[in-house]
């Protein structure tokens, strides 16, 4: 395992986040494909086995179940001063919103929510999920400031938002004093790459750590056309992000074949193997054992110019999907 600073923060992460969205009770969430508590903790059991100290869920996945699971696991396998743990908040509700309840209130609730469904006195990376359009922006980094100030959050992060949003923000909260999001969670993977037009070279700039989640493209870069799996049957949410494209992105999936092949690699350890050399620490979500261990083996592998010239080529501008393209 190789790890690394993330961003500007004092955290130290493996190079591999386990992303544990596909950890939770099935009947609790949007999710019909999620692991229950014996199965998840035998892949973070191995996980950690294997080095990986970076973990990342969200309040929102499968009602909190998610967290609990990772939280139970993690107080039985590792000590908490070992470990990494991200979790992730949701903006408020439109009735929320009717309800007065404040942008303030309702972070620092869930946080406190989060924090009891982990078992955890604190949590190191506290993930705006989205970006909020209904709270201004210098109470959501004062709210998290706060959370930082109380010790409840070692740093914060961002997930799903344009750069000159991540900009605004850390400009507010470098004016103020407050702390400053060290992290984005944005989509990038082989099919999808619209971060590379201005988040990355951003991020590069000022030193902030990308963690992307959906690097295998929710499964497609690492199977065959034509293999199935209950994710990817199911998995409604993903069918939205790619199925728009799926003609343009076979021509990358075959490249992605026939590259593992030729260098006696798997389809997961090219398409990882090609993203390590973008970012911090990709988010990969894990439903077997050797989802995680493919996703470790993808550390080592090394591309030449020309590989990944023939990996990159064939990419056509997409457009934006799931939580980007639904903002006012």
């Amino acid at each position: 395992m190789e790890y690394t600073k993330l961003g500007n923060s004092d955290l130290k992460v493996s190079r591999i986040c386990m992303g544990c969205m596909g950890f939770g009770n099935a009947k609790s969430g949007i999710h019909s494909w999620t692991l229950d508590e014996e199965h998840s903790r035998a892949i973070l059991k191995r996980g950690l086995e294997l080095g990986v100290n970076f973990f990342d869920t969200a309040a929102g996945y499968q009602s909190g179940t998610s967290e609990q699971y990772l939280g139970r696991a993690l107080n039985d396998f590792a000590k908490r001063d070992e470990v990494v743990v991200a979790t992730k908040f949701f903006p408020r509700s439109p009735q929320e919103i009717a309800d007065g309840v404040s942008g303030k209130d309702h972070i620092l609730g869930l946080l406190d929510r989060s924090l009891t469904n982990l078992g955890m006195d604190y949590v190191d990376l506290y993930i705006c999920h989205m970006w909020d359009y209904h709270t201004p922006v210098e109470e959501m980094m004062e709210a998290l400031n706060s959370a930082v100030v109380t010790g409840k959050v070692r740093a914060i992060g961002i997930s799903n938002c344009f750069a000159w949003q991540l900009a605004k923000a850390n400009y507010i909260a470098d004016k103020n004093g407050w702390a400053k999001f060290v992290s984005i969670q944005g989509h990038y993977n082989l099919l999808f790459r619209e971060e590379e037009r201005e988040m990355v070279p951003f991020c590069k700039d000022q030193n902030i750590a990308l963690t992307p989640y959906s690097p295998l493209a929710s499964g497609r870069l690492a199977k065959k056309p034509s293999e199935l799996s209950k994710r990817l049957q199911e998995d409604t949410y993903a069918k939205g992000k790619y199925d728009a494209t799926k003609e343009k992105d076979a021509i990358i999936i075959d490249r992605v074949g026939e590259l593992a092949k030729k260098k006696g690699l798997t389809r997961i350890q090219i398409s990882l193997g090609w993203l390590l050399t973008k970012v911090t620490a990709p988010v990969v979500g894990a439903t077997k054992v050797s989802h995680i261990e493919e996703g470790v083996k993808a550390i080592g592998v090394q591309l030449t110019p020309d590989e990944t010239a023939y990996l990159e080529e064939p990419y056509v501008p997409h457009a934006l999907v799931g939580v980007m393209r639904e903002n006012p």
